[in-house]
């Protein structure tokens, strides 16, 4: 696969007045709970050998952001970081792959231990690492796009920032992802309206 350097300048592109606006992100985040091999734009055929593996599929057994397991979680930031990069002609595959790894950790982050046993400090900070050596494992062949999309998620909490632009679309949609999913979870009144736009985008 094509190394993509990031180019300030080309980051850009995706706020310029004309491209891809809020709305149709938002429409963008809505499929993904209905996500299907038929809808999916292609993204299933990128990413299939990963997220129906049983190391992705188990995430579903885990809270990740309240009434949101973390699967779901994985499926939003994937999607919408294909879809972006499709958008820009930037590398959608590896940053889909990447996305789909990003918080590939099997523990509850609340329980206060990892899947190693010990006792867990820092997980906002820690568990991008974590992520890395576990899809190191499921997907060994992953490129360094791939791998640092999942290391530097986390930026700007981490300190160190992606390499690659890629990655900095990952890190914008997990925020962005992050973001809805507390609102769904804490607002009876935004819930029954997502709820709506999801039937609205695909009926």
């Amino acid at each position: 696969m094509i190394r993509t350097p990031l180019h300030a300048s080309s980051a850009n592109v995706f706020w310029k007045k004309g491209k891809t606006k809020m709305g149709k992100l938002y429409n963008e985040y809505c499929k993904t709970y209905k996500l299907t091999k038929h809808n999916s734009n292609g993204f299933f055929d990128v990413v299939g050998d990963l997220y129906f593996s049983n190391e992705v599929q188990s995430l579903a057994k885990y809270e990740q952001h309240l009434d949101i397991d973390r699967l779901q979680h994985i499926t939003g930031v994937a999607y919408l970081s294909y879809m972006i990069c499709r958008k820009l002609g930037w590398n959608a595959v590896c940053a889909a792959r990447g996305a789909t790894m990003h918080d590939l950790f099997y523990y509850d982050w609340r329980d206060g231990k990892t899947d190693k046993g010990k006792w867990h400090k820092f997980h906002g900070y820690k568990h991008p690492r974590y992520a890395a050596l576990n899809a190191k494992e499921l997907a060994p062949d992953s490129n360094d796009i791939i791998i640092n999309c999942v290391r530097r998620h986390m930026w700007p909490l981490t300190i160190v920032p992606p390499k690659y632009r890629e990655g900095y679309v990952v890190s914008f949609a997990d925020k962005y992802c992050a973001a809805r999913e507390l609102f769904y979870s804490l607002s009876k009144k935004y819930k029954q309206r997502f709820l709506s736009d999801v039937e609205r985008v695909l009926p």
